[in-house]
């Protein structure tokens, strides 16, 4: 019953906590493992969880082996990041945090995670996503950026 609860808990910090949760869409084997699961670059999407209609496509190197149903793997700190305004954005920039995280994915059992940050460019209207591999100790200088510039959208 207190695994239950934490659980719960879990997914509602999760759920309201406002980092955001993505979607597996598809994954590309890149190596062949005879007798394990093979290295793979999967897709993935998310909505920026404060920003309607920005939706971001990140790929991540997987690795393969028998860690990987287990979890135990610590995937490369290999990624690209890719987000547009897919309509009307109606957001006041001025209301969002600077440097916000949007979201976050474990990439090892221990410490180390891929996350992407928001950051506002207010003089060109533009929104910026950084994706960088972080880890406790010897951190990964692996970035991406993906800008997207706020365009009317439909009739004027």
């Amino acid at each position: 019953m207190r695994l239950l609860l934490i659980a719960a808990a879990a997914v509602l910090f999760c759920s309201f906590g406002g980092i955001a949760r993505a979607a597996d869409i598809d994954c590309i084997s890149t190596t062949f493992n005879l007798l394990s699961p093979n290295d793979k670059v999967c897709v993935s999407a998310f909505e920026d969880p404060q920003v309607p209609n920005v939706v971001c496509h990140i790929s991540q190197a997987r690795k393969g082996g028998w860690g990987q149903p287990f979890g135990l793997n610590e995937d490369p700190s290999n990624f690209s990041v890719s987000c547009r305004q897919i309509g009307p954005i109606d957001i006041d920039l001025a209301k969002l945090k600077e440097g916000q995280e949007v979201f976050t994915q474990k990439t090892s059992i221990f410490f180390k995670k891929t996350r992407i940050y928001r950051m506002i460019d207010k003089p060109h209207n533009t929104l910026i996503y950084l994706a960088v591999s972080s880890k406790i100790v010897n951190g990964s200088p692996a970035n991406a950026i993906s800008t997207v510039p706020i365009m009317p959208w439909g009739k004027s």
